[in-house]
């Protein structure tokens, strides 16, 4: 599908949060989905992903992920000082501020006119924790969760129980999908994941591949186009099964 884009600015309980809106061109009934970035907030490695999926027949929501810690607009550089600001900004964020995000979005959703009514999540690195954690919220239907980081090391700042505690609430279907050559998440903190979501008993598909971090961003000596190519076909069945 051919797509077009535009900004938005949403009101949340934290401040006003710039979001990025791909959807498709043509008018329809089209269902939503968050799109949860990396560190460094929406890049064009992001955009490009997010547009990717909006192709496929969604309305994809980009939200500046630390909103409350940057000026409007910030996109941080894959280099050592994006990274470093991105990892402080990382830990200064309570993860139930995300929760409201997540529910500030799916409230603008609702007020679109081509807006189906069914939502899911997709997110990459901290992104993958933010929908592994979006998962939470009962309107959340299917979350793909990509190489997710900081879930099982219980490490992001919370007023309440982390988001591995609170798996069992999670009721739609989980994407996981990990690369085993990922020193953000090594073997024993994917086997503590993959466990608690058993023993709670979570919907979800398990995908190990011999991939680095950020296998699917398109800059850098880690991509890998054919993995990539992969994973987004996988995340659009998802999607496409169950929120149709």
């Amino acid at each position: 599908m051919i797509i077009r884009n535009h900004s938005v600015d949403i009101e949340t309980p934290t401040g006003v949060m710039r979001t990025y809106v791909y959807q498709p061109a043509v008018a329809g009934r089209y269902p939503g989905l968050i799109f949860y970035s990396e560190i460094f907030q929406q890049t064009q490695p992001i955009a490009r992903a997010a547009a990717i999926m909006a192709g496929h027949g969604f309305i994809v929501l980009v939200p500046e992920v630390f909103h409350e810690l940057n000026g409007i607009g910030t996109v941080l550089a894959y280099d050592d000082a994006g990274k470093d600001k991105g990892n402080s900004d990382k830990f200064a964020k309570p993860l139930e501020d995300h929760d409201s995000d997540t529910q500030a979005m799916l409230n603008h959703l609702g007020t679109l006119p081509d807006y189906s009514g069914k939502a899911g999540v997709m997110g990459v690195c901290i992104g993958g924790h933010l929908a592994f954690r979006a998962a939470l919220n009962p309107a959340i239907l299917a979350s793909a969760c990509l190489y997710a980081t900081d879930i099982h090391s219980d490490t992001l700042p919370a007023r309440g129980k982390n988001s591995l505690a609170r798996c069992g609430e999670i009721q739609g279907e989980l994407l996981m999908v990990w690369g085993r050559q990922d020193p953000h998440v090594p073997t024993e903190g994917r086997q503590k994941v993959y466990q608690a979501l058993c023993d709670d008993v979570v919907n979800f598909t398990w995908h190990e591949f011999n991939a680095q971090h950020a296998f699917m961003r398109d800059e850098g000596d880690r991509y890998d186009p054919a993995l990539a190519l992969r994973v987004y076909q996988m995340s659009v069945d998802l999607f496409k099964r169950t929120l149709a």
